[in-house]
């Protein structure tokens, strides 16, 4: 294992599943874990559990709620008050939604979380993390990447019309790709790395939101990974000292793995990048 002593990691969606398995491995590691998480009771929870299973490191909670800008701005500015290094942000939580609904800033929920929530969070932490020596993001992204089988829709981001879940949830994905070989190429001159991973398909709560979603989850588990596979490649991206330098990958089993040719078209990566921009300060 990595020596993560003195090291502070901010992990999004920490509570459960292969963020929760990732806050644990890398608090073995002596790291310290921001647990980054809407629920404060879960969140405790989640805070002793990772305490108690790693056995070393330690663990805060702090709120955050990855649908609302406001609470974004809020724990950027209280994590920047807290911590004068950022050595790790993993980008782990992300939502589907059966039918569609919208985040209070308005935006789709599926998008508004998965990368507008994220896209926010980074940009605000980002020079904070770039003045940090060799400082990592890793974005959980998905091979549901894939369901977009013809890029995203600049026209319908949102998925106002034609809504099916999977397919959203696929487009989400393939903008959490996009938004981190953009990010890769605009911190190309600093120290810090920008990945983004597939976990496998993972037996965890994620869908809970959601009815369809849980009974999906329950006929598919037995095929599926446990949280601890899962959050393995997450761990590697994070942590690991084969991974230090590499930035600008999509990563499967620990090791880089080439996503669909709308995922590496830098072009849309870039218009995605300042449509995000206008769409948040439109927000704000």
């Amino acid at each position: 294992m990595a020596d993560l002593t003195n090291k502070t990691v901010i992990i999004t969606g920490a509570n459960s599943g292969i963020g929760l398995e990732a806050a644990v491995a890398l608090a073995q590691q002596n790291a310290h874990v921001v647990i980054a998480c809407r629920n404060p009771q879960k969140g405790e929870a989640a805070k002793a559990e990772i305490i108690s299973r790693a056995g070393r490191g330690s663990a805060t909670l702090m709120s955050l709620d990855l649908a609302s800008f406001a609470s974004i701005r809020g724990f950027a500015k209280a994590a920047l008050d807290a911590y004068p290094a950022i050595d790790v942000l993993l980008n782990n939580a992300g939502v589907v939604m059966r039918t569609r609904s919208c985040t209070v800033d308005g935006f789709e929920q599926t998008f508004g979380v998965n990368h507008l929530g994220h896209f926010l969070l980074t940009s605000l932490l980002l020079e904070r993390i770039n003045t940090t020596p060799n400082a990592r993001i890793v974005t959980v992204a998905s091979h549901a990447h894939k369901f977009a089988k013809t890029g995203l829709n600049f026209d319908d981001l949102e998925s106002v019309h034609g809504y099916k879940a999977m397919n959203v949830y696929g487009k989400s994905k393939l903008a959490n790709i996009m938004f981190t070989n953009e990010l890769a190429r605009r911190i190309a001159n600093t120290t810090t790395t920008a990945n983004s991973v597939h976990p496998g398909f993972v037996a965890s709560n994620f869908g809970r939101n959601d009815r369809l979603g849980n009974v999906a989850m329950i006929l598919a588990k037995p095929f599926a990974l446990s949280p601890q596979r899962g959050a393995l490649t997450s761990i590697y991206c994070c942590s690991d000292p084969a991974a230090q330098g590499v930035s600008g990958k999509y990563f499967y089993k620990c090791a880089p793995e080439e996503p669909t040719s709308f995922a590496t078209d830098d072009a849309a990566a870039k218009r995605l990048w300042e449509i995000s921009e206008q769409l948040i300060a439109k927000a704000s």
